[in-house]
């Protein structure tokens, strides 16, 4: 897990940025749309709002939510577990409303469009987050941990 802003925002950045790339294939693959065009087309837009959702919204009360949890705060995975899992669903509940939106627009069966998507996106993000997206990342940050470019320094 991050130890200071810098390593913070990089392992945000890395962690979403694989996440919307994952779920935006996921989700054309689903609709019979996938493209390299359509892909990277969408990427970039979807990121943005992604993050913004991330850091703006879903962040504080995903990690308030997942300490509040009875679990052994001691252990490190039970941590891990917890706070990626609340930020899945938070995530999750968001971007399937922003995909909805960009796909049909808000309509008369948004909310059918929504909670199909919704259940459709959380069985793919929980476990690529869990399994895949978060070991690598946190992989990630740990050899740059040992680079030390993440390092804060006081000047």
């Amino acid at each position: 897990m991050p130890q200071n802003k810098k390593e913070g925002i990089f392992f945000t950045t890395i962690v979403c940025f694989s996440m919307v790339l994952s779920m935006s294939a996921y989700n054309l693959l689903l609709h019979g749309q996938f493209s390299l065009s359509n892909l990277l087309g969408g990427l970039v837009p979807g990121f943005i709002v992604a993050f913004i959702f991330d850091v703006l919204i879903v962040s504080l009360p995903a990690k308030k939510i997942a300490f509040a949890l009875p679990i052994n705060k001691e252990k490190k995975i039970q941590m891990i577990i917890a706070v990626s899992s609340c930020m899945v669903l938070g995530m999750v509940f968001f971007m399937s409303m922003y995909g909805v939106i960009m796909q049909f627009g808000f309509t008369e069966n948004f909310l059918s469009y929504y909670i199909g998507a919704f259940f459709k996106n959380l069985i793919m993000a929980l476990p690529l987050q869990l399994l895949i997206v978060g070991p690598i990342c946190r992989r990630i940050l740990s050899m740059s941990r040992q680079s030390r470019w993440l390092k804060e320094t006081n000047n």
